[in-house]
């Protein structure tokens, strides 16, 4: 039998994949690790359906080990006897909590099949949220920011864990970037925000994001000059 990692999107159930929704209709039972994971899982599955794991609100490194060696023990148990789904926000393998249970089952119970079934991540969507184009042959840095401490190295960053956004704009655009932050984006619990104003969401809030890009940067695209040209149209038009 097989457990299944399933990426379940940014948070609205339409944006879960055509493959995510059949692993999810198919397995015995889909274990969530957390409130807004399993309201979106909820959207395609029975309540009867799904496994809560419980984790401790901690940075202790030992009662971690041991929340996920229990969570692994009974994933395993299930799974032996049928198939299972595990299923996070976003994408199981891009900042995710799967990863724990993925090293923890490979330690302790490596007969267990794995599988990874992609989502789409806040990474991806946030280009589409915030109306921002990442071009091909474009750079582009992820890195987490809690705390307001970031890298003003890379042309353009995605941001996330963004804790503390006035200290990170003010970080940022003393470094001479454009800053746009996004909250919840295509969540449907909580308020989405996006923008470019530091003040609209400087309460603490783990799924906030923000996108930075170093003023001036040049676009060497060959359909850059249409942007010229319809602006020129336009103001014709008018």
């Amino acid at each position: 039998m097989t457990v299944y990692g399933v990426g379940l999107g940014p948070g609205d159930a339409d944006l879960v994949t055509v493959k995510g929704r059949r692993v999810l209709e198919s397995v015995a039972t889909v274990y969530s690790p957390g409130r807004l994971s399993r309201s979106v899982a909820l959207e395609h599955v029975a309540e009867s359906k799904i496994g809560d794991l419980e984790f401790p609100m901690t940075r202790d490194p030992d009662e971690l080990r041991s929340a996920w060696k229990d969570a692994a023990t009974e994933v395993a148990s299930e799974a032996r006897e049928d198939d299972v789904a595990f299923v996070t926000l976003g994408d199981p393998n891009v900042y995710s909590t799967f990863g724990h249970l993925r090293r923890t089952l490979d330690t302790f119970h490596p007969e267990i099949e794995l599988e990874v079934v992609p989502g789409v991540s806040a990474m991806t969507a946030f280009a589409t949220a915030l109306d921002v184009e990442v071009e091909a042959g474009t750079g582009l840095a992820l890195q987490e920011a809690e705390g307001g401490s970031v890298s003003t190295d890379p042309d353009r960053m995605i941001l996330f864990k963004v804790t503390d956004a006035p200290a990170t704009y003010e970080t940022l655009t003393e470094a001479g970037y454009d800053v746009q932050f996004g909250r919840r984006l295509f969540m449907q619990q909580g308020e989405t925000v996006v923008t470019d104003d530091p003040s609209d969401v400087d309460d603490r809030d783990y799924y906030t994001l923000a996108y930075a890009e170093r003023r001036g940067l040049e676009r060497d695209l060959a359909t850059a000059e249409f942007d010229v040209e319809g602006t020129a149209k336009r103001e014709e038009s008018t």
